[in-house]
């Protein structure tokens, strides 16, 4: 009897624990089956989210860029302050100054700008320009105008030389074959030392004014074949002059900034004083001998040497430079404007004084040219300059204006000029100009010491 009930009791616990056990089962399942990856499969792509991150990747690869930008930009600024401090320091050598080194996340951002950003390669030109101001800047102040010294005191010294043969006939043809008469031949050599003084000044970020004081030493020999009616005789005399020249005084005006499609034009207005010792009544002797005697061979030649031109004179003038990554590109043209003058005496001959009017032709120059910089301390210039004079006149009391025959001149020059930094503050500047026309010195060679304050 025991047993039989102790069997329903167990049978009857089974049977209430199963449907609990199924109910407790079916919970678990509905409670873990959504955190089930692999139960529940991948989601659906969404569009919205899919966008989302095209976004934030190219936001993240324009800051990448920018960031090398400003990479590029330091290392660069880092170079110069370094040189600037070597100069300075009267250190600097020929060796490379190094870049300060740059961490690793710098590298990385500078080697992901090279690999493929054109944006960075722009910046790293624009980084290089500014590097090679300074040099391009000395060049172009010998040959435009700069509005960004304050004050500029230069001083320079040029040396000039001058050789032209000439072949005089005195006589007439005969036969049409044999001449009849005297020739002789003509040379003449001159030396000239210039020693200049110029100070500019920027009155305003688009005016500047300019001041030149030079003074000149001169020494002109004269050579002449078949003096005194001997043929194979050839005849020298020298003759010297020295002094203040004629002070110039001229204006800069920015006329337009440079852009894209328009170059940097400048206006320059000047006045050349006649403080110079004039060319006019000087007298022309025959040193050694009696005066207009030519039989003992000596000629004639003038007393001194010239030292300015004797008349006011005005210049108008434009000049253009534009920027052409690596060089720049200039270009000038202008008038010279003489105004006629009497003067007490303008004759040679030292037995008479001729009062008289002396009236000089406008002259017309212009020129052209490029510079390169090599790097932040040396450039180099080459460029072509012309200047056309118009024929002179004179006029004797009383009488009518004349034209002097062979007073108009034509001088071409080819110059090529090369600049150095000495110190943040002084530049060497070095110009060689080679005459291409009979009317240019044979060459000029010249040197110039500006002092930046």
């Amino acid at each position: 009897m025991q047993t039989k009930l102790l069997a329903t009791a167990v049978a009857c616990a089974l049977i209430g624990a199963l449907p609990m056990a199924a109910t407790a089962q079916q919970a678990t399942a509905s409670t873990h089956a959504p955190d089930d990856p692999a139960s529940a499969g991948p989601p659906a792509p969404n569009r919205q989210d899919q966008s989302d991150v095209q976004t934030l990747a190219r936001d993240l690869q324009a800051l990448k860029a920018n960031y090398a930008q400003e990479v590029r930009r330091l290392r660069e600024l880092d170079m110069q302050v370094q040189a600037l401090q070597t100069r300075l320091t009267g250190k600097a050598g020929d060796t490379a100054i190094p870049a300060a080194p740059l961490s690793a996340e710098s590298t990385t951002a500078v080697a992901a700008a090279d690999s493929g950003h054109a944006g960075n390669q722009a910046d790293a030109s624009k980084a290089e320009q500014a590097a090679q101001s300074r040099s391009l800047q000395d060049a172009l102040q010998q040959e435009h105008a700069l509005f960004n010294r304050k004050l500029t005191i230069e001083n320079g010294i040029s040396y000039a030389w001058y050789d032209r043969k000439q072949l005089t006939l005195n006589g007439f043809l005969a036969l049409d074959a044999i001449f009849l008469g005297n020739i002789a031949l003509q040379d003449v050599k001159s030396n000239t030392f210039t020693y200049t003084a110029a100070a500019r000044y920027g009155v305003s970020p688009r005016l500047t004014l300019n001041l030149e004081v030079p003074y000149l030493g001169r020494k002109t020999s004269y050579f002449q074949g078949g003096a005194g009616g001997a043929a194979a005789q050839i005849a020298e005399e020298s003759t010297t002059g020295k002094g203040i020249g004629d002070i110039t005084l001229s204006a800069n005006y920015k006329l337009f900034s440079e852009t894209d499609s328009r170059p940097d034009t400048v206006l320059t207005l000047g006045v050349v004083a006649p403080t110079g010792r004039e060319p006019y009544g000087i007298k022309w002797v025959a040193p050694g001998g009696n005066t207009g005697n030519k039989a003992d061979g000596r000629f004639s030649v003038p007393v001194e040497q010239p030292t300015g031109n004797g008349l006011w004179q005005t210049n108008l003038g434009v000049s253009a430079v534009k920027t052409m990554d690596p060089a720049i590109v200039f270009a000038n043209l202008g008038v010279i404007h003489s105004f006629a003058r009497s003067f007490p005496d303008i004759g040679t001959d030292p037995q008479t004084k001729s009062p008289g009017r002396v009236k000089l032709g406008d002259a017309y120059y212009f020129g052209a040219g490029v510079a390169f910089a090599f790097n932040d301390r040396t450039s180099l210039s080459l460029s072509f300059s012309d200047k056309v004079n118009g024929k002179a006149s004179l006029q004797t009391r009383g009488a009518s204006w004349t034209k002097i025959i062979g007073s108009d001149a034509n001088a071409g020059t080819f110059n090529l000029g090369v600049t150095y930094a000495l110190s943040q503050h002084t530049t060497l500047v070095t110009m060689l100009g080679i005459g291409l026309t009979p009317d240019a010195p044979n060459f000029m060679l010249t040197f110039k010491v500006p002092y930046i304050f």
